[in-house]
């Protein structure tokens, strides 16, 4: 049933207990994708013995669910509360867990993986929007820094975590661990998480949920399959033309339908687009390097799995405590200025990485990945915030969906684009590494000079302190991040007359949670932190 029944946001001390379960939530769901990829040596050597084409399958079909399904898990999260979508998402990934430690054969260990990140892609909207949607006032920045971080954490906590058992306990142990994990955060979610109201019902949009599901998960297979067939491959261009197909087709469809699960009108808004080019742009870098990293130090620096697993920490530790600061950096100097040092400094890092090679120390490796976990950290916050903001509160199941739909799609493409020009390359592996991160830092330059460009505040534009927004350094905060009131009042916001909704985008916002009236769906969040997994 739909979660009614509305709470105010939590205080201090109980906000503190809800984001940290929160945090938890998101760790298990990510750091598992690290863990899983330890666990492939054994994988090939067991009883199942898989193909290298169903070992790819096994690691993909996680993926692909947990990416496909991320932006209508969001949203059956606004319609249905997103403390129930948290729960299903849980028991989903719990059985999924199970299922794959039982699996007799690889037909079901891949069904049983997809399962699993099903439960994922409900999973991660679930836990920001609760996140966001608990916090008091002004801490709403905060909340999201901390959930940033915690994803950026995840990962390093995977490779450990997963090294740590997976030197104890055959490859099943990964899943006999991560289950009772997961079970454990569900009873505690069920136990000290409010439920907050969900969006008001209305119809479902069944033939838009399919389009976006089938359409995304051609896309992912086209740009998963495509460095190891070749893009010219049959199979590549077909998936990618289905992808364009299905894809035109939900364009045409929400143009058209009453309630569309995803309304095109939203991209114009200038700081939706910006927010999703914005957090795609990083993750492309991210995973461009992630794909590299552990290949780099085995192979070329000749370290142990289990130090190529610390090597990385650096990024992983200085990324969680940027991203905490990232919020108060953005008061002082507006969220604007904070994503552009931001990418600036990510695509200044990738380009480093292009001058590394076997001889390099890893002292100076490590400073470059500090350079990188500024970057990432400093500007991830902000846009994710950036996006949320610029939905209605009570659809901020949506916003976190494309928050992390855009998260995935830039994973994807950063990884195809490395394996791309390393497959491509007839020298050594840092030589195609070295051409992967120029490629890498140019292409995040252009996204985030494009991002900053699209976060620039609207002239003319009545900019009141009084507004829903705030005053002072919140209200100022409010308008560089290029929502709150921009957001609502902009014409291309997709809201009011050009989401062809008038009156009822309106209402929507002016309806939003106790405390957060007037809020459009995070005027007040972003004025709290001023901007996004």
């Amino acid at each position: 049933m739909p979660e009614h029944t509305q709470r105010p946001a939590a205080a201090p001390a109980r906000h503190s207990t809800v984001l940290g379960l929160m945090s938890a939530c998101v760790v298990l769901a990510v750091a598992l994708v690290a863990a899983v990829n330890l666990a492939l040596p054994d994988l090939r050597a067991g009883s199942l013995h898989p193909s290298s084409a169903q070992l790819l399958w096994i690691v993909d079909s996680y993926l692909l669910l947990f990416a496909g399904l991320l932006i209508p898990a969001g949203a059956l999260g606004d319609r249905r509360g997103p403390k129930g979508a948290l729960l299903c998402g849980l028991g989903l990934f719990t059985a999924g867990c199970l299922l794959t430690a039982l699996a007799p054969n690889v037909t079901v260990l891949v069904a049983a993986r997809g399962l699993a990140g099903a439960g994922a892609a409900l999973v991660m909207p679930a836990t920001l929007s609760l996140a966001v949607r608990t916090a008091p006032h002004g801490r709403r920045a905060h909340a999201v820094a901390v959930w940033t971080g915690a994803t950026g954490v995840a990962g390093l906590l995977g490779n450990l975590g997963g090294g740590l058992v997976l030197q104890y306990l055959p490859w099943q142990g990964l899943f006999w661990v991560a289950a009772p994990a997961a079970l454990l955060l569900l009873a505690l979610t069920a136990r000290l998480t409010p439920r907050l109201a969900a969006a008001p019902a209305g119809p479902t949009d069944p033939a838009g949920t399919a389009l976006l599901v089938l359409g995304s998960l051609a896309l992912l297979t086209a740009l998963i399959e495509g460095p190891g067939r070749g893009w010219d491959s049959p199979p590549v261009l077909g998936s990618f033309a289905l992808a364009a197909l299905l894809l035109g087709a939900l364009a045409a469809h929400g143009m058209r339908a009453r309630n569309p699960l995803v309304d095109p009108r939203l991209l114009r808004s200038r700081p939706l687009r910006a927010g999703v080019l914005g957090v795609s742009a990083i993750f492309f870098g991210m995973y461009a390097l992630f794909f590299v990293n552990a290949q780099y130090l085995q192979y070329a620096k000749g370290y142990s799995p289990a130090l190529a697993g610390l090597a990385i920490g650096p990024l992983a530790v200085a990324m969680l405590v940027v991203s905490r600061l990232s919020p108060r950096l953005s008061l002082r100097i507006g969220p604007r200025a904070t994503v552009a040092a931001g990418l600036a400094c990510l695509a200044a890092g990738l380009g480093l990485l292009s001058l590394v090679d076997g001889a390099t120390p890893y002292p100076p490796y490590a400073g470059i990945l500090l350079v990188l976990a500024v970057g990432m950290g400093l500007a991830t916050p902000s846009l994710s915030l950036t996006v949320i903001g610029s939905l209605p509160a009570e659809r901020a199941g949506l916003g976190s969906g494309l928050n992390g739909a855009a998260r995935e799609f830039g994973s994807a493409l950063g990884v195809a684009a490395m394996g791309t020009v390393l497959a491509s390359r007839t020298g050594g592996f840092t030589d195609g590494m070295s051409a992967g991160f120029r490629l890498a830092a140019a292409v995040v330059a252009v996204l985030g000079a494009v991002t900053v460009v699209w976060l620039r505040p609207v002239p003319g534009r009545a900019e009141s302190g009084s507004g829903p927004a705030g005053n002072g350094r919140e209200a100022a905060a409010d308008r560089d991040a290029g929502n709150g009131r921009d957001a609502a009042a902009d014409g291309d916001a997709g809201n009011g007359r050009d989401a062809g909704r008038g009156q009822d985008a309106a209402e929507g916002r002016t309806d939003a949670e106790p405390g957060a009236r007037s809020s459009s769906s995070g005027a007040q969040a972003a004025a709290t932190a001023t901007p996004s997994s």
